[in-house]
């Protein structure tokens, strides 16, 4: 950047030099080593700084600049491989004004009318996978985009994508670029495996992806649970003649490869903006991260037409979303209490807009946590959000820490009720044991009353604290004890927004027996467990009566589960509030068990997955039937699946059922196996 012409003022010289500096060394902390220090969002506006600069003074374009570049050259941990044909990289809008600025750059090229697929842009690591006669026989990172690195042993270890291509048409060499990607569920069952085996935990779920798909040992990826899809075509040497990026597409998923459920063509740029819209609006709906949508013109001759720029096709553009990611200062370290007493350091940050909201307060998990991200008062942090779920602090930037920075302390006392905070032997969590601590009380009325248990809409953690400072409430079962003239003369509540409130804690005593055991708090027993128990055994008074050997039969509960519930039970102040709840008239009785007829037929040694919605069942009715007649259900399918129960909107697992070759039943197919058994 120095030797830049004489044209370009000093300060101007010295800024792109120093954002140059910059790109390339989060780039590289991005790609080689899989711990970016700054979101992908802030990159971005390094990128746009100094693309700003180069279109101002051109002379600056003309030098070694980042602009130019795809990404950093490949490790040298793996083999290197030439690219075939150069993958680069995407143009991007942030705006509905550049989206229309891309779309009027085409229409000075193109004439005829243009037509384009949008598709959710995947948060993961671009991959080539290059097949000869319809077998793979290599698999390549993206790399610097002429050169990757050679993952082939890793990537045939991924279930998702085909060692064989599928079908009669493949032909004698393909090339299919795509990306891999970690489901948000197997990225959280990692950390959980991480955090319990003392290793480092992943920031998110593309790094996780990369640094899973770029292991020595080939067996470490194979761990990982990997997904792919296929969105564009390298090389084709034989096979159909194919017009458009939809028949690609189409062609691709009947060869095998697994391809977005999400991609729409479109007619106008109109349709653009609303499917990057909509695809925004459901982002956190789709079980794994995406940060934007890609648009790609369909027609393959008019791409033709408009080719290449040095990094990027002119035919296709990102729409990047509001990010995920962002840096902030770290103001304080403050601890909240839960409701079974768990300890919570959280951070208060300077506020930071990040995932389409502004954020002030982020989690921070445990007090090992803290130690091992090293997080300190004053620091720059990166602040990571995903849709609901609470933000958190990944790490500091270590390069922008003050000198004089202190390591926190987590505090000896619970900061609200001062009893001595313990933390048992061997367990990652610190607790205040004070069973009458104010905060627990609130957190554990806040619980009952939330969405998973009884779902007591207009109850959040603001009223609940306001109630047990007025002395309305002390424990859960106290909400049905509240009335209208009680809570009218309380600040910020109307009489409408009172019987409003009534209204839904009248409504909630009759939840399902599952829901009132969810918001029990009993440890460990969430949904799956609580409708086991509500199933098999009727009602909460069999359950409480229950020893921890009957308990521990019922499927899907086992040991852990069985003895929680018993020590639950045990407690005299729990037994209290149930009679509290009972007196009440909250119901107490479970769904009606479903015994198979003693000649009806059997599905014992059958494993079914349910996935979507089913048009008059519900989950709960489904899998209740599959097991009175002997069969099991199960969350997740392999090899060993016999059915996937396919309704509406199904996930990712009727994917991996195709490439697995499960076979594949509706409702009305599971029906007749109920009635008639497995053909």
């Amino acid at each position: 950047m120095a030797r830049a012409s004489r044209a370009v003022p000093t300060a101007v010289n010295a800024r792109a030099t120093e954002l140059t500096a910059q790109i390339r060394y989060h780039r590289d902390r991005y790609y080689l080593d899989d711990e970016p220090e700054v979101s992908d969002a802030e990159f971005d506006e390094l990128l746009r700084e100094l693309t700003a600069l180069a279109e101002k003074y051109p002379a600056l374009a003309e030098i070694d600049s980042p602009l130019a570049e795809v990404g950093p050259p490949p490790s040298a941990t793996f083999a290197s491989v030439r690219h075939v044909v150069p993958m680069l990289s995407l143009d991007n809008a942030f705006d509905r004004a550049e989206l229309l600025a891309w779309h009027v750059r085409i229409e000075r090229v193109i004439t005829d009318p243009v037509t384009f697929v949008g598709e959710p842009k995947l948060d993961g690591l671009a991959l080539s996978l290059l097949y000869e006669d319809g077998r793979l026989v290599r698999a390549a990172t993206r790399g610097d985009g002429e050169t990757g690195e050679d993952v082939t042993a890793n990537v045939a270890t991924i279930a998702a994508i085909p060692a064989v291509l599928r079908g009669d048409s493949a032909p004698e060499r393909l090339e299919v670029r795509g990306e891999v990607f970690m489901p948000l569920a197997s990225f959280e069952e990692l950390n959980r495996r991480q955090g319990d085996a003392g290793e480092r935990l992943f920031a998110n779920p593309r790094n996780a992806a990369a640094g899973s798909l770029r292991q020595k040992d080939p067996r470490v990826t194979a761990s990982r649970d990997l997904a792919f899809d296929a969105y564009q075509l390298g090389v084709q040497d034989g096979g159909p003649k194919l017009r458009s990026h939809h028949e690609t597409l189409a062609w691709l998923r009947d060869l095998g490869l697994p391809v977005n459920e999400h991609i729409e063509e479109l007619a106008t740029i109109d349709a653009v903006y609303g499917f990057c819209e909509r695809i925004e609006a459901s982002r956190h709906s789709f079980g794994y991260d995406i940060d934007g949508a890609v648009v790609k013109v369909d027609d393959l001759a008019q791409r033709n037409e408009l080719g290449f720029t040095s990094r990027a096709p002119r035919w296709a553009i990102a729409f990047k979303f509001p990010p995920e990611e962002k840096t902030t200062r770290l103001l304080g370290i403050m601890v909240s209490i839960g409701r079974t007493g768990r300890a919570t350091p959280f951070a208060q940050l300077e506020p930071v807009f990040v995932g389409g909201s502004t954020v002030g307060l982020a989690t921070l998990h445990n007090q090992d946590e803290v130690a091992r991200k090293d997080v300190r008062v004053g620091d720059t942090v990166i602040v990571r959000k995903a849709g609901d779920v609470i933000p958190e602090v990944v790490g500091p930037v270590l390069s922008k820490r003050k000198r004089g920075a202190r390591k926190w302390k987590f505090p000896t006392h619970c900061p609200a009720c001062a009893q001595p905070l313990v933390r048992p032997d061997g367990e990652a969590d610190t607790r205040c044991v004070n069973v009458d601590c104010p905060a627990q009380r609130v957190q554990r009325i806040v619980f009952f009353a939330g969405r998973s248990a009884m779902d007591v809409e207009g109850l959040g953690e603001e009223r609940v604290s306001q109630f047990v400072d007025a002395g309305l409430l002390a424990d859960a079962a106290d909400i049905y004890s509240l009335t209208v003239e009680q809570l009218v003369p309380l600040e910020r509540i109307g009489e409408r927004s009172a019987q409003l409130l009534i209204a839904a804690i009248d409504a909630s005593r009759a939840r399902p027996l599952a829901k009132l055991l969810v918001g029990l708090g009993i440890r460990h027993v969430g949904p799956s467990a609580a409708i086991a128990l509500a199933r098999e055994l009727g009602d909460l008074d069999s359950i409480a009566s229950a020893t921890v050997e009957e308990l521990s039969v019922v499927p899907g509960v086992g040991g852990v589960i069985a003895e929680s519930v018993g020590a639950f039970f045990a407690n005299e102040r729990n037994r209290a509030l149930v009679e509290k709840l009972r007196a009440a008239g909250v119901n107490f009785r479970g769904p009606e068990k479903i015994v198979a007829p003693v000649d009806g037929p059997s599905l014992d040694g059958l494993t079914f997955v349910l996935t979507g919605t089913l048009p008059t069942m519900t989950r709960e009715d489904a899998q209740a039937q599959i097991e009175a007649r002997g069969g099991k259900v199960t969350g997740s399918v392999s090899k060993k699946t016999s059915y996937v129960i396919v309704g509406d909107s199904p996930g990712s697992k009727l994917a991996k059922a195709e490439q697995l070759g499960v076979t594949l039943v509706d409702e009305e197919a599971l029906r007749r196996l109920l009635e008639q058994g497995p053909a």
